[in-house]
């Protein structure tokens, strides 16, 4: 039985003891610095930090302003107990205008 030539008759490339034993010893040093890099990020506190985006800090404005909003409290009485009877209609023709009002002031189209 017959044995490819493996190297496609390239002759193999000697070892070089020097470089070698230079790759030795820099994978050493680097393996006893390690420990002192880790040792150095563990006493060194991690500090933490929050970036909001543009749209966040607008949404949370807005939140801010809607919980500081008056709230007229006998109104919102007054219609819970309107739709908790019954009672309560909607007026499909003024509800159309009025959300196509905001849209327009939203939107700019108006």
């Amino acid at each position: 039985m017959t044995v490819n030539n493996i190297n496609n008759g390239v002759p193999k490339t000697p070892i070089d003891n020097q470089k070698l034993s230079q790759q030795q010893a820099q994978n050493k040093g680097a393996a006893a610095q390690a420990p002192a890099q880790q040792a150095a990020a563990q006493a060194t506190p991690r500090q933490d930090s929050v970036s909001l985006t543009q749209s966040a800090q607008q949404l949370n404005q807005v939140q801010k302003k809607g919980s500081e909003a008056p709230v007229n409290q006998e109104k919102v009485d007054r219609l819970k107990k309107a739709i908790q009877n019954g009672e309560y209609k909607v007026n499909p023709e003024v509800l159309a205008d009025k959300i196509s009002k905001l849209e327009g002031q939203i939107f700019g189209t108006r």
